[in-house]
């Protein structure tokens, strides 16, 4: 049956990252009209991912045996966490599915290659729309490479929408498993967005969460401590800035595709042997300068620098992140998104809440600067309750 009641400014957001840790999911309300916070956030749930569906989200990262049926399997799996976390966030906040207008979800990327024209999600919507009730928009990467773009990343859009100053140029950096910014011009307004630069600027946590977890079986390094009690290791750290990408121009867009295992071990394999902990800490200053190169090169007049992700809440990150953009002489203030009144850890899948509303009012979702699509698209397909 169609639902009795529905508040259109009210949908779903649900986002599982390149860290593979689990989904985080929010239901976040837009007013009808714009005002200075055009979104609020009124329930927000984690859901972790157990240790046989990090480990098989990892293996299906690179080509395997029966990977497709494989992939099918874990969309369901995916499917019902999703669920599972729908079903929190409506119990928390005191609402029926039928309240909601549409859950917006991303899925888990398993292959990004914009440059062969596609990318790949593994998730099953169509599922979730029958567990729970609810309008699924979902695959919104799709339409952007379609038109020439890199589909990624999404999230400047709403950074724009939602943190832009007209009075002066901010950061938004969003630092989960892949590192992006998005710099959010003084002079640009919401909803004339066209000048907004943003891109991944390479390693988050990635490399981070994979050198722990070999040598401490932890999923990350909590707080930055372990880093922080390791020393930078100078060669290491000018071996891996070497990397085309990093000095390759935007739009531009990356993931675990490049950034993996095989990728660090060639680089400490033509170096004398490092004690794991200074690697670590290399590996730390390596995403902090990396963001830092970018905004120097993009973002000169930055006033402020909001951080989201995962790596807000790593002090050693944050430390090294703004100690980096002392040595570019910018004075920029480093801040988490907290000030901006979204948690860091909520930000992207408020994101997401807000794409699956620019498709439900039919309004492009993609910045053809960011992403070098060759226009405004509308990002996302509808599988209705």
């Amino acid at each position: 049956m169609p639902p009795t009641t529905i508040h259109s400014s009210l949908f779903i957001g649900l986002m599982s990252g390149t860290s593979l840790d689990g989904v985080d999911g929010v239901i976040a309300a837009f007013p009808s009209a714009p005002a200075q916070h055009p979104v609020a956030t009124l329930a927000s749930a984690y859901m972790p991912f157990s240790a046989s569906l990090r480990a098989e989200l990892m293996a299906l990262q690179t080509a395997g045996q029966n990977e497709i049926e494989r992939e099918a399997l874990v969309a369901n799996t995916l499917s019902s966490h999703y669920a599972a976390c729908v079903e929190r966030l409506l119990a928390d906040a005191g609402l029926r599915p039928d309240q909601i207008r549409a859950i917006g979800v991303h899925g888990q990327t398993i292959r990004h290659r914009p440059e062969l024209g596609f990318t790949r999600q593994a998730n099953n919507p169509a599922l979730l729309a029958e567990l729970t009730g609810i309008d699924v928009i979902a695959d919104f990467r799709s339409r952007d490479i379609a038109a020439g773009g890199q589909g990624a990343p999404l999230v400047p859009a709403f950074h724009q929408a939602v943190f832009a100053d007209p009075a002066q140029t901010r950061v938004v950096v969003n630092i989960g498993g892949i590192a992006n910014i998005s710099v959010l011009h003084h002079h640009a307004t919401p909803g004339q967005s066209r000048d907004v630069i943003g891109f991944d600027t390479g390693p988050g946590n990635v490399l981070m969460d994979l050198w722990i977890k070999r040598h401490h079986g932890k999923d990350y390094d909590e707080n930055g401590l372990w880093a922080a009690s390791g020393q930078p290791a100078p060669a290491l750290l000018d071996a891996m800035r070497k990397e085309d990408y990093f000095a390759a121009a935007p739009p531009k867009s990356t993931g675990r595709d490049l950034f993996h295992d095989a990728w660090l071990a060639r680089h400490l394999a033509s170096l004398p042997q490092l004690a794991p902990a200074d690697v670590q800490a290399t590996l730390a200053v390596l995403t902090a300068t990396t963001i830092a190169d970018a905004i120097a090169q993009h973002a000169p007049a930055a006033q402020t620098v909001y951080v989201c992700g995962g790596g807000a809440y790593n002090p050693y990150l944050m430390q090294q992140l703004a100690q980096a953009l002392q040595k570019h002489h910018l004075a920029a203030a480093v801040q988490s998104t907290e000030a901006l009144g979204i948690a860091p850890n909520h930000v992207e899948a408020v994101a997401f809440a807000w794409l699956a509303l620019r498709f439900d009012q039919r309004r492009p979702g993609n910045l053809p600067l960011v992403t070098g699509a060759r226009d405004l698209r509308i990002l996302g397909a509808l599988y209705p309750a």
